[in-house]
């Protein structure tokens, strides 16, 4: 019982009185009164530079996920003036292809780890795979919140994987995934949140994408208000990434909005924002552009 307080003391110290409906009618006052202020060229290039182009599929091989790294590298070389996409993020056992093929600047290897995308497996695959995948060269780990444990309550086996898997990550970012549409509630997400960045993430997602309830305004608003207060409070920056369903150039620019206004141009200047997608990367590259390409299919 004492072991639990803490984690309900920590949770005391930050606003959870927002409803859910709340949360939408703030969100959706943010995105109608100063979307159309980051509607702009510039912002589009720098949506495109938060990308993290991704391939998670049952049907992935050596050839493939090779043909996606070098995708990116001739993206980069015809077009050097725009800024580089931020990860190429695959399975674990692809880390060391991506990592011999990309010649691309700027562009890092992120790996999912950990029992992806459940969570459920034991904490000592989790650290060996997620050890495995920084041998073969990723730079970053995305791993999934035990959601199940979570819900039950059991904090403090949701902080120990956390911190195990950050202790293995060392100086490399670490995003812990929340599932937020499992987490269903704005409540519970950002409980979730500020449980993640107290355990050490360097970056709390939204979602998988392999639930049917991925990213949503809502649960971005939810967990860029959890990082302001954690900022205000510890003075420590935490990332944020929005990945699963979207699927539009204005989707995009809908959560750059929020991340914008809640937590500052600057901060996503540092590249602590970003957007997992396999889909968006072609949308943003011909908004970009002006040209009919799909450089990324």
């Amino acid at each position: 019982m004492e072991e639990k307080n803490k984690y309900y003391e920590a949770f005391d110290l930050y606003d959870l009185t927002m409803s859910d409906m709340q949360v939408h009618e703030a969100v959706t006052a943010l995105i109608n009164e100063h979307r159309a202020y980051y509607n702009t060229p510039e912002v589009l290039q720098k949506l495109l530079g938060t990308v993290e182009l991704t391939t998670l599929t049952v049907t992935d091989s050596q050839e493939s996920v090779m043909r996606f790294t070098e995708k990116v590298n001739r993206w980069s070389n015809e077009y050097p003036d725009l800024p580089p996409l931020a990860t190429i993020c695959v399975y674990p056992n692809f880390a060391s292809i991506v990592s011999n093929t990309l010649e691309a600047d700027g562009v890092r290897v992120a790996c999912v780890s950990g029992g992806f995308p459940s969570s459920q497996t034991f904490l000592e695959v989790k650290t060996i795979e997620t050890a495995l995948a920084l041998k073969d060269g990723a730079d970053e780990i995305d791993m999934v919140l035990s959601v199940g444990a979570f819900l039950s309550e059991d904090f403090e086996t949701c902080t120990d994987e956390i911190e195990e898997m950050k202790a293995i990550c060392g100086e490399h970012p670490l995003k812990v995934i929340l599932e937020t549409g499992e987490l269903k509630t704005a409540y519970q997400i950002k409980r979730a949140s500020i449980l993640a960045m107290y355990a050490g993430a360097d970056f709390i997602k939204t979602s998988t994408g392999k639930v049917s309830v991925a990213a949503t305004p809502e649960a971005a608003y939810t967990m860029c208000r959890a990082i302001k207060e954690y900022h205000d409070r510890t003075g420590r920056w935490v990332g944020f990434k929005a990945a699963g369903g979207i699927k539009t150039v204005d989707e995009a620019v809908d959560y750059y909005t929020i991340v914008a206004e809640i937590l500052g141009e600057e901060y996503i200047g540092k590249g602590l924002f970003r957007i997992g997608t396999s889909r968006l990367a072609n949308l943003l590259a011909r908004a970009v552009t002006g040209e009919d390409i799909t450089p990324f299919a």
